[in-house]
């Protein structure tokens, strides 16, 4: 199969080996011309995933339309946010290509899930020629090989069988699904927990702190993801529950990074000046918060994030304004 993947950071690059390694036909698009022309050089991409060298029959361009040029599937690995421009400048697709997406965020600006952002801007693939693989997948241990397990959601039975054929190996392992709007939420929403684990970690508040958030943490993701139509049995699946600890404990997790970093005492401002990578929880937070607040839904640990990073609120402030909420029945 032909495959090109939009999106040369960690995750798209890491894909582009788990993929070539399979036989596939793999292009990997950079929209950083200079970093596309470096990449494809030396066969290395450092900046995102180093220590690997790139096959030679890995394509890499920063050509968009050569790039989609007969391909037969189409991974989307941009930032969330970037999302909607990079599909824009898209002229033409293949005829029945499938669109994958590995993105976890929501659209700021929009509250659209990257489903519907697709679909509004590539108004000629049919919603069925979509699918989204979410999981615990942290990009170094799928490119070193490590066991991994994703799922793949799809309202297409047939693409979703199709994706988890074509991309499952020994090493990955993917789960069929047709709950497109749980797995988009649930991968998400856990970042901004994940923001809010770090940020424990960071002020070291114990195991038991940490035990805590995760579990309402999930609580509050399950109520908006429900809430907006996702099966609650997805949230505690691999796209939720196990994309969540993962996430909240890996030191390769860019969104717990953020939040240890804060926690530690650094300023939101500094820590994501100086990041590499994008962490799409930044940005979620704000649009989880808008979307709950839309819905009626009562997010505390979203919130808190939203504020200690967009209003500059004390973490530990944060903490205990959260353990001084009214008391209540568990949910």
């Amino acid at each position: 199969m032909k495959i090109t993947i939009l999106g040369a950071g960690n995750w798209g690059t890491t894909m582009a080996l788990v993929l070539q390694r399979t036989g596939h036909r793999v292009t990997l698009w950079e929209y950083d011309i200079a970093q596309a022309e470096l990449v494809s050089r030396t066969r290395k991409n450092e900046k995102f995933l180093p220590g690997y060298v790139l096959p030679n029959e890995i394509t890499v361009t920063s050509g968009l339309d050569a790039a989609l040029d007969s391909a037969e599937l189409c991974l989307l690995a941009v930032p969330v946010q970037k999302c909607s421009g990079v599909l824009r400048n898209i002229r033409r697709i293949p005829a029945n290509a499938l669109i994958v997406s590995l993105m976890k965020g929501i659209e700021q600006s929009s509250l659209k899930r990257v489903s519907e952002i697709c679909l509004h801007e590539l108004p000629a693939v049919d919603s069925s020629h979509f699918a989204v693989i979410s999981g615990p997948t942290i990009a170094p241990e799928v490119a070193a090989g490590l066991p991994t397990t994703a799922v793949v959601a799809s309202s297409s039975h047939e693409t979703a069988e199709t994706v988890q054929k074509e991309f499952s190996t020994r090493e990955l392992r993917l789960y069929t699904s047709n709950d497109v709007i749980g797995v988009e939420l649930a991968g998400a929403l856990k970042n901004v927990i994940a923001l809010a684990a770090g940020m424990c970690d960071g002020m070291k508040l114990g195991y038991n702190t940490k035990g805590a958030l995760l579990t309402r943490g999930l609580a509050e993701i399950k109520r908006l993801g429900v809430s907006l139509g996702g099966d609650k049995s997805t949230f505690g699946g691999l796209s939720g529950m196990g994309d969540l600890i993962t996430t909240c404990s890996s030191p390769h997790s860019r969104n717990h990074t953020v939040g240890e970093r804060i926690g530690r005492g650094d300023s939101p401002t500094h820590v994501l000046e100086n990041m590499v990578m994008v962490a799409e929880g930044v940005w979620t937070a704000q649009a989880a918060s808008d979307l709950a607040r839309k819905r009626g839904i009562e997010m505390p640990i979203t919130e808190m994030v939203r504020r200690v990073i967009y209003e500059g609120k004390d973490p530990r402030a944060s903490v205990s304004e959260l353990m001084l909420r009214n008391l209540k029945a568990e949910d």
